[in-house]
C-alpha cells in the first residue's frame, strides 16, 4: 500500500496511540521520519525510539516509539501537520510561526536538516514548516 502523506500518517499514529494510552507504537521506517522523531525526543515530547528489523517480512524496518505521559495525560496535547503534499508551507527565518507563544514547537525542514523552530531562529534559517506540536 502506498501512502500519499507518510509524515501525516506518522503524526496520526502518534495521535491515535496517545488517545488509546498506548506505551509503544510502530511506524514504518524512513530517514525523514527518524529526523522528526529525533527532534521530538530532544524537545521532550517522546521518551525514546528504536529501529526494529522484521526478519519474517523480508527485513522490513520499522520504528518503535515510546510515547510519553505525565500524570496519566499525554505530553503531546496537539500534533498537527502544517505543510501538506497539496499545499507546501514555507517560512523565512524572521517569520517562523510561534506555537502558543513559544510554549509549543514547530518542526522545520531547512537546508541544514530537520530542526525545531527555536534552533532555526537561532541559526537564522527558514524552510518548510512540517508540523506543530503543543
Amino acid at each position: 500500500m502506498t501512502l500519499v502523506d507518510p509524515i501525516g500518517d506518522m503524526l496520526t499514529r502518534i495521535r491515535n496511540g496517545q488517545m488509546r494510552s498506548l506505551n509503544k507504537i510502530d511506524i514504518p521506517f524512513s530517514n525523514f521520519r527518524l529526523k522528526i522523531l529525533e527532534v521530538l525526543k530532544k524537545e521532550g515530547y517522546i521518551i525514546n525510539f528504536n529501529i526494529d528489523i522484521d526478519k519474517e517480512n523480508k527485513g522490513k524496518k520499522s520504528i518503535k516509539v515510546d510515547l510519553k505521559y505525565y500524570e496519566g495525560q499525554p505530553v503531546i496535547r496537539e500534533i498537527k501537520r502544517i505543510s501538506k503534499p497539496g499545499r507546501r508551507v514555507y517560512s523565512r527565518a524572521d517569520s517562523i510561526p510561534r506555537v502558543h507563544s513559544g510554549l509549543g514547537l514547530a518542526i522545520l525542514s531547512t537546508s541544514k536538516g530537520v530542526m525545531s523552530d527555536s534552533e532555526a531562529i537561532k541559526n537564522n534559517l527558514g524552510g518548510e514548516v512540517i508540523c506543530r506540536v503543543f
